[in-house]
């Protein structure tokens, strides 16, 4: 029972969710922007990265919302996008909701391309 746990835990561990990361990266991390989507950045004093998601409630009603993080995690996933050493928060702005995935993935991929360029 113990080891499912473990599995569990280890499947997730890429991920921010405790309030004060969100703060603490708020406040220290640099911001790269597309159209719809922003990227804060932070130096990690661990070697793994990390990630967390946020859309605001003024981007859509709560399915579209939970579609749209789906897709973010999705293509972060995909692409490998996070570099070691950083943590990151994904933030969409209003109006991301009515993109397609496409549209999605390759501002996501401009969003993070800049942020490579500011913290190296």
């Amino acid at each position: 029972m113990e080891e499912k746990n473990c599995l569990l835990k280890e499947k997730n561990d890429h991920r921010l969710k405790k309030n004060s990361q969100f703060n603490f990266i708020y406040r220290k991390g640099e911001r790269t922007s597309t159209k719809h989507f922003s990227l804060y950045t932070v130096k990690s004093k661990y070697n793994n990265s990390k990630i967390g998601f946020t859309v605001s409630k003024k981007v859509g009603k709560a399915w579209a919302r939970n579609k749209l993080k789906r897709r973010m995690r999705e293509i972060v996933r995909r692409e490998k996008l996070l570099a070691g050493g950083h943590n990151y928060i994904l933030q969409a702005k209003i109006g991301a909701a009515e993109l397609d995935f496409n549209e999605i993935k390759r501002q996501i991929m401009t969003v993070f391309s800049k942020g490579k360029r500011v913290e190296g």
